[in-house]
């Protein structure tokens, strides 16, 4: 054999070794990489992780193969095992929560005559509500979702065809008093067939005296009847800031004693809105305003739904006596 061809020879089987050596080390890489999928698989499994997919090496796969990586910050599989600690989350206020109440107590005791008269002519028919901030519409998200807006709705869509004005004449902060020396302006000067007067709240948060807020109440209701208006009492709300006042209670006494003494309605808004939180067991922040005191959305429009139906009830109550008297 000639020393050209042992040359030859001696390279090709340096060529073959080399290759069979290539070869080892991409298998041994292969089955690595296999293996740390597998196990990354297993782990994902234990750990309730989402499926980690196996990729096939090709043959250019780099002899440093990453790792699979899995997602950060998840807890060891022990813990796992533990129950995860409560969170505390805002309520959240359902658009489709029930506005309800027991009819006993959204309900008029006295048929509203001269607004029952008024909707009989079609004429129109005015409604002043007269009070401080839940009837201005403190808290609410904008004036069209205070009470008296969201009532002017109720009764438009119960009395279609009809027309129908609610005036809102709710000043902030105000007591019986104040109401009183705007009467002359705010309710009177607009000829009302029906007037809302929401009272008493601001005498209790200031710790006013009970004695003198009958006699101051007693007269504005003289004074309202005075008009031929129908009237209607609403009494403190019950939210958290109003029941920390120890008179609360005497003044809601005081006010049903009046209604009923001076012979005029009165819408029960405590009894309504304690109904919902100790009966119907929703919580403060389902009607009540961060502020503890004032109404929010839900809880004015439903006042509004619950006083208007009674309006509407009260206003289209069987009465003989009722047709026999005129329109004005």
């Amino acid at each position: 054999m000639s020393a050209k061809r042992k040359i030859i020879i001696a390279c090709w089987r340096r060529a073959a070794v080399a290759t069979a050596i290539f070869a080892v080390h991409i298998v041994a890489v292969h089955t690595v990489a296999q293996a740390q999928v597998s196990d990354a698989i297993q782990n994902a499994a234990l750990l309730g992780l989402p499926d980690v997919m196996p990729v096939a090496a090709s043959a250019a796969t780099p002899a440093a193969m990453p790792a699979v990586t899995l997602p950060e910050a998840r807890p060891a599989a022990s813990n796992m095992l533990k129950p995860a600690a409560p969170v505390a989350a805002a309520p959240v206020i359902s658009p489709q929560t029930a506005c309800r109440a027991p009819a006993e107590l959204a309900h008029l005791d006295h048929p509203l005559l001269r607004t029952m008269r008024r909707l009989a002519s079609g004429q129109p028919l005015v409604i002043v509500a007269i009070g401080s901030s839940s009837t201005a519409g403190a808290t609410a998200s904008s004036p069209a979702t205070s009470y008296p807006s969201r009532l002017a709705i109720e009764l438009k869509a119960r009395f279609p065809g009809h027309d129908i004005a609610v005036i809102n004449r709710g000043v902030n902060g105000e007591e019986t008093d104040n109401m009183m020396a705007r009467f002359t302006t705010d309710v009177i000067a607009v000829h009302p067939q029906l007037v809302l007067w929401q009272v008493g709240t601001n005498s209790v948060l200031r710790d006013h005296s009970l004695d003198t807020h009958a006699a101051e109440l007693r007269k504005g209701i003289e004074e309202l009847k005075a008009t031929g208006a129908d009237v209607v009492l609403i009494d403190p709300q019950y939210a958290p800031k109003v029941l920390a006042k120890s008179e609360t209670l005497g003044m809601v006494e005081q006010i049903a004693l009046a209604a009923k003494e001076d012979n005029v309605d009165l819408f029960r808004r405590f009894a309504v809105m304690r109904d919902w939180h100790e009966i119907q067991h929703l919580g403060f922040d389902v009607f009540v305003s961060p502020d503890r005191l004032h109404m929010n959305d839900w809880g004015y429009a439903c006042w509004a739904k619950l006083i208007g139906a009674a309006i509407a009830e009260a206003a289209t109550r069987p009465i003989a006596s009722a047709a026999m008297h005129p329109a004005h």
